[in-house]
């Protein structure tokens, strides 16, 4: 049988798990195996920095539970509110302006200016940008779909709603989310239809210039690009992230050197509970550990696919894109944060989902499944209703 033939009522046998079991259940054991890994990873880092060991460790479960508090609240909401054009140009003109405050009164860490200082949060701009800009494109290739598909000034116009974002966050610099937001919203343009020399034309505006800004515009940026390439070259500047994190991972071999046992948390690897926490998994849990970790990833991905393709085949299509947008988001994520920790990508500033410590990446990916959640309630009521024509 044809993918595309799936029965909607797959969810409903006996024999298999809703989608709703399978994203919360693998959510949950994620969410559970990051506090687990922020207990042991974050202490040494605490440590060098005089606070209490666990600090890190309750910042997290702090985020969590802010997180699912705030998705609680998103979820009460029907979704076509999300989607009205007022609201959608007022959170894209909040966004701008704080993408602008940022880059003028923002907290510079690690050499980037990204993040808004709230005292006792720091919050990350473009993660915010990453989900509305999931919400602005799965509303526009659905309300101007005619044009979308047989004009490219529909495209263009699209360029006024991404292009000032892309810039700002270029400027911090951030060019990890830059390549996820470009490349979400590129996915979803393929998928609605837009005519292949349309969509060249369009991708290639955007996603050159910012490749070509990204690569020329700084030094350190080039660096971290050769690095890539020879990972053991300069193993005590350029290299050294990227060569301790091999490192890691060659210690753990199959079944880790124990819990609690790394040595490349003891400051050798950089902020070890970031963006390369999944090195320390390897290194304590081995193979074994990462496996489960990204088989997690992957079901929580797989399981969003699968409720965006119900909706699709329901003609529920903002619904649909809005999910595939978000499933995307996490899933280019997944991809870069694991690749640059095997030294399959360069290195970029990307937290693994919903695992990584991270404050505004842990709220925003939360709000997201939230929003998942709620339209996989919505799309079963509505094609049980018979009104597809409120999306």
């Amino acid at each position: 049988m044809s993918f595309f033939n799936i029965p909607t009522t797959i969810a409903t046998s006996p024999y298999v798990p809703s989608a709703r079991t399978v994203l919360m259940t693998s959510l949950f054991l994620l969410l559970s195996m990051s506090l687990l890994m922020m207990a042991s990873a974050s202490v040494p880092f605490a440590m060098t920095k005089g606070l209490s060991p666990m600090t890190f460790f309750y910042s997290q479960a702090t985020y969590i539970v802010i997180g699912l508090l705030a998705g609680m609240v998103v979820y009460r909401f029907p979704l076509k509110w999300y989607f009205e054009i007022g609201l959608l140009v007022l959170a894209w003109l909040v966004a701008l302006l704080l993408l602008i405050v940022t880059l003028i009164t923002g907290t510079v860490i690690n050499g980037s200016q990204r993040w808004l200082d709230f005292g006792v949060f720091n919050f990350q701009t473009s993660e915010f940008v990453k989900l509305l800009m999931v919400l602005v494109i799965a509303d526009y290739v659905v309300r101007r779909s005619a044009e979308v598909r047989g004009s490219l000034i529909a495209g263009w116009r699209l360029t006024v709603w991404y292009l000032p974002m892309i810039a700002l966050i270029l400027w911090q610099p951030d060019y990890g989310s830059v390549a996820v937001i470009i490349a979400t919203a590129s996915i979803i343009l393929f998928v609605s239809g837009v005519p292949l020399p349309h969509y060249v034309a369009l991708v290639s505006a955007v996603f050159v210039p910012a490749l070509v800004y990204g690569l020329l515009s700084s030094d350190y940026r080039k660096e971290r690009l050769m690095s890539f390439w020879e990972p053991f070259d300069d193993v005590q500047d350029t290299d050294y992230q990227l060569s301790r994190s091999l490192i890691a991972f060659g210690r753990g071999e199959f079944d880790g050197v124990g819990y609690g046992n790394s040595v490349q948390k003891l400051s050798h690897l950089p902020e070890a509970h970031t963006d390369f926490i999944l090195a320390i998994t390897g290194e304590e849990l081995g193979f074994l550990g990462v496996a489960f970790v990204l088989l997690l990833e992957v079901l929580i991905v797989a399981t969003i696919m699968r409720i965006s393709h119900t909706a699709l085949k329901r003609r529920q299509l903002r619904l649909s894109y809005m999910v595939f947008g978000f499933g995307v988001v996490i899933f280019g994520q997944v991809l870069i944060n694991a690749g640059m920790n095997m030294g399959l990508m360069p290195t970029k500033g990307l937290t693994l989902p919903f695992y990584s410590f991270g404050g505004s990446s842990m709220l925003m990916a939360l709000i997201m499944i939230a929003m998942i959640l709620k339209a996989d309630k919505e799309s079963e009521r509505i094609y049980l209703e018979n009104k597809n024509r409120e999306y």
